[in-house]
């Protein structure tokens, strides 16, 4: 994990194929498995992106880049909240083919200074759930 500037980067390998990872960011089913109780997902450029974390937090923004298995980004902010709104910053997270399956590099940019290390917590305690639930999935 790394904090720089407005940004926080994060990376973690997962043992699945990318096809299968990308499904855990664009199919609204699998993204509740390791982050959130409910989704609302239309996976194009301008596509909604929703997700409600908890019953305080709903995640909102639209996607920006759709590149299949490779690239997908999203713009993020949070309902009733003035200092990150729906929208304000944006995810980009890259997938690459590694020996060991897939290498997610995730960079969260644009987040205010007093939202850096909440977002990077944030990010920190679901990307692991994404490696624990895309793992057993690729078993199944």
């Amino acid at each position: 994990m790394t904090v720089l500037d407005d940004r926080v980067i994060q990376e973690v390998v997962i043992q699945a194929p990318r096809e299968l990872v990308w499904e855990f960011f664009t199919d609204p089913d699998r993204l509740v498995q390791w982050k959130g109780s409910d989704a609302l997902l239309e996976p194009r450029p301008g596509g909604i992106y929703r997700c409600v974390v908890n019953e305080q937090s709903v995640a909102v923004g639209e996607y920006v880049t759709v590149s299949p298995y490779d690239e997908v980004s999203f713009t993020w902010g949070w309902e009733g909240d003035e200092l990150l709104p729906p929208g304000a910053s944006t995810v980009t997270v890259r997938l690459t083919e590694v020996d060991a399956g897939t290498h997610v590099h995730l960079v969260h940019t644009g987040l205010p200074h007093p939202r850096l290390a909440l977002h990077d917590e944030g990010w920190n305690r679901f990307l692991p759930d994404l490696v624990r639930v895309a793992e057993a999935a690729r078993s199944a």
